[in-house]
């Protein structure tokens, strides 16, 4: 029996009607006779919240406390999920990060995950009861609790179904996939039924918000796809996986602007096609743009400019590179 890993973030899980809705979700899942951990976020803005909270008490809150404080937003959204589907008539259990076997090294409020002791969720998993792990935390080796940093959730899906060797990892959120350019900027752009690794993780760093690098690391090394989806919408999301090993020729996917003067194009292969270069530079000098520096490497051609680059710029880029 296959084991899936579901993640689901703090826009997800921010109300009751949308934990209901996600929990219908998980029961989908649980009813095509398949384990399910789940790994939920805080609901909504509860860690920002807690971290407002402490920082009226003082100005600079102690990093372990910090992690106690804030690991209590995931707390509430397991055992809040674990009632209802239990009202709902399925067999669920409720697991803190230390629960759930995660250990972490001893950084403060961006500890990275060394190993995890999968025993307690594969008993669990025997007894059939649909498994829901708080994300974003662990402990250390001083028993003490530790928490992720931002993005800390996938990277807790993520490493589970790595650990479980699971066949994918379901990341949802209120958007259903990773597009060509900022949609809410951006004309005309498309969702990307694919993105390879390298692609992911080039946009990760270049500030694409959709999933966070260190998660994409961990499924690369451990080849587990990523599928994100839409909670609230039907759709097939976007795949992350090795689609690019299979690929011939060069294929630009996206583009991101990223603060003010940085624009990075993204996509297998960019570093060999000189045709693509050679329009992005016909753009950048018919605009009157002056370049401070550039960066090529495999997957990703960043430009850094000396004045504020308008949008309608990366709109004409996005119409002259990105694949169709």
């Amino acid at each position: 029996m296959d084991t899936v890993v579901l993640k689901f973030g703090g826009s997800s899980v921010a109300n009751d009607e949308k934990l209901k809705l996600v929990a219908n979700k998980i029961i989908d899942f649980y009813n095509q006779k398949n384990n399910v951990v789940v790994v939920v976020s805080a609901q909504g803005k509860t860690t920002d919240s807690l971290i407002n909270e402490a920082n009226s008490l003082s100005k600079n809150p102690d990093k372990r406390e910090m992690d106690v404080l804030l690991s209590v937003g995931e707390q509430i959204t397991i055992a809040k999920l674990a009632i209802l589907l239990k009202e709902l008539g399925y067999k669920a259990i409720s697991l803190t990060g230390w629960q759930a076997g995660i250990s972490t090294n001893n950084t403060n409020q961006d500890a990275i995950i060394k190993n995890i002791d999968t025993n307690r969720i594969t008993k669990e998993l025997e007894k059939k009861k649909i498994v829901i792990v708080a994300g974003f935390q662990g402990i250390n080796e001083e028993q003490d609790i530790t928490t992720l940093g931002r993005g800390g959730s996938d990277t807790t899906a993520v490493a589970i179904a790595a650990t479980l060797n699971s066949s994918k990892c379901l990341i949802f959120s209120d958007v259903d996939g990773v597009y060509s350019a900022d949609p809410n900027k951006i004309s005309n752009t498309k969702k990307l039924d694919n993105l390879s690794y390298e692609e992911m993780l080039e946009l990760s760093s270049e500030g694409a918000k959709v999933l966070h690098n260190r998660c994409v690391e961990i499924a690369d090394k451990h080849n587990i796809p990523i599928i994100t989806k839409s909670t609230f919408k039907e759709g097939e999301g976007t795949i992350i996986n090795d689609s690019a090993k299979d690929m011939e020729g060069t294929f630009v996917k996206s583009i991101v602007k990223k603060e003010i003067s940085r624009i990075s194009i993204i996509g297998h292969g960019i570093i060999a096609n000189d045709d693509v270069y050679k329009r992005i530079m016909n753009i950048i000098e018919k605009n009157n743009l002056d370049i401070l520096t550039i960066d090529i490497s495999r997957s990703k051609i960043s430009l850094v400019f000396k004045s504020i680059v308008p949008d309608y710029v990366v709109q004409e880029l996005h119409d002259e590179v990105v694949i169709s």
